[in-house]
């Protein structure tokens, strides 16, 4: 099989081979695939790190609900919560956003489809998220949150202070699958034809006749994307691990 890179280099109007792919950036004329594939990596990782933003914060305190004490309707709420976006696949979720949701609430017309896109994608993971931070928060030993509350601590404060510092430590080799599987669920937003990876590759290798050489260079991008990501994560790991602590239930120290 012969690969044609040079495709690369060709403008997406005329088809035609110009000196300097990256020219459309600098220019206000045609763009080359080259331009394209650039400014669709761009709109994948804004997609997907809005979306772990969204995730995270959302998760955290979802999963932090799920294991008040003495609040069984908060409990309840954030179990609920975690059943209804896990349980609905992201696919369907991104179409009850961009159509669905808009019908009822007409003002959401308004709205990016970016944006709704990251609220789904975001609070899909949310439930993953917050089933991690539940898990992490359980397994601490029973004596700290009793020890907070010894020394006058309030719930909040407990939480503040003594838990969820020591949890978020635990949990992070699963938030960095979590980060991971983002970066690859963020193609889900071709479907409402976000011009993300995904999208480029289906329309340009349509275009070109070259889908071979779009989709490697696609799955090379999300590749790179998710590699940079794991490195980061290890480094925070690194930086945050306790060294010595066994969690309760058996999980490791130094995570």
């Amino acid at each position: 099989m012969a690969w044609d890179w040079q495709v690369f280099c060709k403008e997406t109007t005329t088809g035609e081979v110009v000196s300097g792919c990256l020219a459309g950036f600098s220019k206000g004329g045609d763009q080359t695939y080259l331009n394209w594939i650039i400014s669709a990596w761009g709109w994948t990782l804004l997609v997907a790190l809005s979306s772990l933003v969204v995730a995270l914060v959302a998760g955290l305190v979802i999963g932090t609900l799920r294991t008040l004490p003495n609040s069984p309707w908060l409990v309840r709420f954030a179990n609920g919560w975690v059943e209804l976006f896990r349980n609905i696949p992201l696919l369907v979720q991104i179409f009850l956003w961009y159509f669905v949701i808009p019908g009822i609430f007409p003002a959401m017309k308004e709205v990016p489809s970016t944006v709704l896109v990251v609220l789904a994608l975001g609070l899909f993971t949310s439930a993953r998220v917050a089933e991690q931070v539940r898990a992490g928060i359980q397994a601490l030993p029973r004596g700290q949150r009793y020890a907070g509350m010894a020394l006058g601590f309030s719930t909040p404060q407990v939480y503040k202070y003594v838990l969820l510092p020591m949890a978020l430590r635990i949990v992070i080799p699963p938030l960095t699958s979590e980060s991971m599987n983002i970066i690859k669920n963020s193609s889900v937003a071709f479907a409402v034809s976000i011009a993300e990876l995904t999208f480029f590759a289906r329309q340009s290798g349509e275009e070109t006749s070259a889908p071979v050489e779009m989709y490697l260079a696609v799955t090379l991008l999300y590749a790179l994307s998710a590699f940079v990501i794991n490195r980061i994560m290890r480094v925070i790991e690194r930086k945050t691990q306790v060294p010595g602590f066994v969690a309760a239930g058996g999980m490791g120290g130094g995570h």
